[in-house]
């Protein structure tokens, strides 16, 4: 090789070295850079989905009770009635149930209970209206509720029928005893007051001064509807 050649080759190598890093240098950050951006923009909803969706659910547990929640009935529908605003599920139906609020009933097998109304579930401060026309009986009347309806609980009674009407785990009552209300009258909202199961309305419908275990089926009172 001669020194010519070999100048030539060294100038080449050198131009090449100081040229080289050049392009690497500027190109690999602006990668990174856009790499990064979209994985942060990426990771943000990935990172606060569960948080929110966790957020929604409690929501919706706060709005809804969940103790027991696997004692409820297997329908999951969404019914409307003229007795509350709104559509919610069916918590307890009447009859006998594995709930454990309730103690064995000679009526049930298997060491099951009777619950004598229909348990509705609902946030608590939902609007319940009177769904017929009736007057609210005193407390201290024959078929005087106990504590286990909860301290606001009252009975609607409707002559029409000669039946009671009782209105379970009310919170604030807008009557007062011997009110005649008309239908669709604002009389309560829901609450959980003395439910160990959270929000909801027990509707329970008795002969005219009837005990509890003189209840019968609410359901045609009640009237659930898919649609308004």
């Amino acid at each position: 090789m001669t020194r010519t050649t070999a100048m030539t080759l060294g100038l080449l190598v050198t131009m090449l070295a100081a040229c080289a890093p050049g392009p690497m240098l500027v190109t690999a950050p602006v990668l990174r850079t856009e790499e990064s951006a979209f994985t942060g923009t990426a990771s943000v909803p990935t990172s606060l989905a569960p948080s929110s969706r966790s957020h929604a659910r409690a929501d919706e547990r706060s709005d809804e009770p969940d103790r027991g929640r696997r004692f409820w009935v297997a329908d999951k529908r969404f019914y409307f009635s003229k007795w509350y605003a709104g559509k919610h599920r069916k918590m307890i139906n009447f009859g006998c149930t594995r709930a454990p609020y309730y103690a064995p009933s000679p009526l049930c097998s298997d060491d099951r209970g009777f619950h004598h109304g229909l348990d509705v579930a609902m946030a608590c401060g939902t609007r319940l209206f009177a769904g017929l026309r009736g007057t609210v009986v005193r407390p201290k009347s024959p078929g005087s509720l106990g504590s286990a309806y909860g301290r606001f609980a009252f009975r609607l009674r409707n002559h029409r029928l000669d039946r009671d009407i009782v209105f379970g785990h009310v919170g604030k009552v807008y009557v007062q005893p011997g009110d005649r209300v008309g239908r669709g009258d604002l009389v309560a909202l829901a609450s959980d007051e003395g439910a160990p199961d959270g929000c909801h309305l027990h509707f329970e419908v008795r002969p005219k001064g009837g005990s509890y275990d003189q209840a019968v089926n609410p359901r045609s009172v009640v009237d659930l509807r898919l649609r308004r």
